[in-house]
């Protein structure tokens, strides 16, 4: 009976609190606010929504989430009385975050709702950069934008000129050379002369033909600034060299090569530490005429790519091999590897084959 009696008091009482709890009401003027177009630099906008407790209880504001870090929410901490006011503050932060922004606030308060949503909104007009923003790579006197130009795909008959904006930083002319260039890249300053405070540009040509490689290549270039070379300082160049296809007719991709792969992943399984590991891939030419792997690069040092047929065209219906020795050395755990080929198949033109291992080192022997 006593224990009957202790439920039916809890439940009595929680009834009772749920009730009171509903008494509480929020209210708010508006529900949104647009700042406006407001530059970068003018900092943190802030915003009070102003609350009211239309509620016979005291109201309170339990929790506000919002819905990014951008956004930082104030609110009134204290128990709101019936009839009273409270504020929640929206403050935004435009740091680097240039252009439109549509945000919200969630509140949290024992009111009926428990939840109110509000919206902040604007766009933030961007700061202008710095020099050294604009310009993120310094070498001697002058600024780069980059130490990277990178002129993406390229094919094997083109030639392509990329350009890259530079400026003289300094109070005194800047003389600006790219030297020990290889023959299938020209990089040149315009002008090569640089007054105080002027800008030029960066110009690099690519000739794809004067190139034996394929694939995703890279050149570290020097540079001298008034005829000084630059120490441990080097202007990077990458591209990718793909086959030319364009060219081909509808009735010659249906008389192109097919380089058909068994599987594209060898998995070596557990091997032990320092030990040399033969693996190979075997393919076949489904196509109409002769396949030819133009070339075949490992990613590391590791991979020792042995290909016997390698440039020698592969006839229709012929199968081979392309053979990599992996060397676990001093690896510990699983290791993956990758062996890039490329070919004149126009659909597989480049194919990732993948060599995955589990290295044990074995345990060193105490002296």
């Amino acid at each position: 009976m006593k224990r009957l009696f202790l439920l039916i008091v809890a439940v009595t009482l929680g009834y009772t609190l749920n009730a009171q709890q509903t008494e509480a009401k929020i209210q708010l003027l508006e529900t949104e606010h647009d700042f406006g177009k407001f530059k970068e630099e003018a900092g943190r906008q802030t915003y009070d929504f102003v609350v009211t407790n239309t509620g016979k209880d005291p109201l309170v504001i339990q929790n506000i989430v919002a819905s990014c870090g951008c956004t930082t929410p104030e609110w009134t901490r204290s128990p709101i009385p019936a009839g009273g006011k409270g504020k929640v503050t929206a403050i935004y932060d435009p740091k680097d975050r240039p252009g439109p922004f549509n945000k919200t606030l969630s509140v949290y308060s024992n009111s009926k709702p428990e939840v109110v949503v509000i919206t902040i909104k604007g766009e933030v007009l961007p700061r202008e950069k710095t020099v050294e923003e604009l310009f993120t790579f310094p070498v001697g006197t002058v600024r780069f934008e980059s130490n990277h130009m990178a002129f993406t795909n390229i094919k094997k008959t083109e030639k392509k000129i990329r350009v890259m904006q530079v400026v003289n930083t300094s109070a005194k002319d800047a003389k600006i050379e790219f030297v020990n260039l290889p023959p299938h890249l020209v990089v040149k300053a315009s002008p090569m002369i640089l007054k105080p405070g002027e800008k030029g540009m960066i110009e690099g040509t690519f000739d794809a033909t004067k190139h034996t490689g394929w694939g995703n290549v890279s050149d570290m270039v020097k540079v001298k600034i008034n005829d000084v070379a630059q120490e441990n300082v080097f202007y990077y160049v990458s591209a990718n060299l793909v086959e030319d296809f364009s060219a081909l007719s509808a009735e010659d991709m249906l008389k192109a090569p097919v380089f058909r792969i068994s599987s594209n992943t060898f998995d070596l399984g557990k091997i032990k530490g320092s030990t040399q590991n033969e693996v190979e891939f075997k393919f076949k030419n489904e196509g109409k005429s002769d396949l030819v792997i133009r070339h075949i690069r490992s990613t590391c040092g590791c991979t020792a790519v042995q290909q016997g047929s390698q440039g020698i065209g592969i006839k229709p219906g012929e199968s081979s091999s392309i053979k990599a020795t992996f060397n676990s050395g001093g690896y510990n755990g699983k290791v993956t590897k990758a062996i890039y080929v490329y070919t004149n198949d126009p659909k597989n033109s480049e194919i990732v084959l993948m060599i995955n291992a589990e290295v044990e080192q074995q345990p060193a022997v105490a002296k």
